[in-house]
């Protein structure tokens, strides 16, 4: 003799349940804070990290490159360029384009000064030094 799903019945399972979620999200929560101090390893930020930042900003590197995974896939990955490549092969690298090589994807010319040079690669190498959980999977980006 069952009765079915009675209001009751389904109030508790509602209240029951919203309960449940709001613990283990409190738990997730909770596990997260305590693990974030842990990886912020991360260099302190200074003014040339600043200004490099901007750079990467206002010329819309992320609009074909991936930092740390966001952003664009038509350009390399350069969450870890500074450990693969070097401060002086990302300069010439920059100085250097477009190449104008055909059937070949390039960068546009972006007429940095070495000031700014150095503070984008003074950024790229701030964003190397973070804990990004191995991202990206294979060294090459």
């Amino acid at each position: 003799m069952s009765q079915g799903f009675t209001s009751q019945t389904a109030r508790n399972i509602f209240y029951g349940g919203t309960m449940f979620f709001v613990l283990v999200f409190a738990a997730l929560i909770f596990n997260s804070e305590t693990k974030i101090p842990a990886r912020s390893k991360a260099q302190e930020i200074t003014p040339a990290v600043v200004r490099g930042k901007h750079l990467w900003e206002s010329r819309n590197c992320i609009g074909c490159h991936t930092l740390m995974g966001e952003g664009a896939y038509f350009a390399p990955e350069l969450g870890n360029v500074y450990e693969r490549r070097g401060p002086d092969f990302i300069k010439g690298w920059i100085k250097a384009m477009p190449t104008h090589a055909p059937g070949r994807r390039q960068m546009p010319q972006f007429n940095f000064s070495e000031q700014q040079l150095d503070d984008l690669v003074e950024f790229l190498r701030w964003t190397n030094g973070i804990d990004d959980e191995k991202w990206p999977p294979n060294i090459e980006g």
